[in-house]
């Protein structure tokens, strides 16, 4: 298998930029992989900003058993924030492997 569909195949399926940090780009890599990590911690902070007022309401109710109905409801504000993260994410998915797709580096 050549290094370019290996560095495909690891940018794709493993983690955005380790194909860029296989092919030996590193500073394209590292910076999409602080991208990536970012983009997920920020999809973590609108998960638990969402759902914190529910959790407190149950521990304070002395319950602790949350529903998928009651999660949903509780994450209804964030949707379209949501949403734009998700695209983010995707986004810089689809330039790492685009980025490797157009490099001039080796294929071989």
């Amino acid at each position: 298998m050549n290094k370019k569909v290996t560095a495909i195949l690891l940018s794709a399926f493993v983690l955005p930029g380790l194909g860029q940090l296989y092919l030996g780009r590193k500073a394209v890599g590292v910076v999409i992989i602080v991208l990536v990590n970012l983009v997920l911690l920020l999809a973590l902070f609108v998960l638990l900003r969402g759902l914190s007022p529910l959790i407190a309401n149950q521990i304070a109710g002395g319950a602790i058993s949350i529903t998928p109905v009651e999660v949903m409801k509780s994450l209804e504000g964030a949707k379209g924030f949501g949403k734009a993260v998700i695209a983010a994410f995707f986004a810089v998915w689809a330039f790492s492997i685009v980025d490797i797709i157009r490099s001039k580096g080796e294929s071989s």
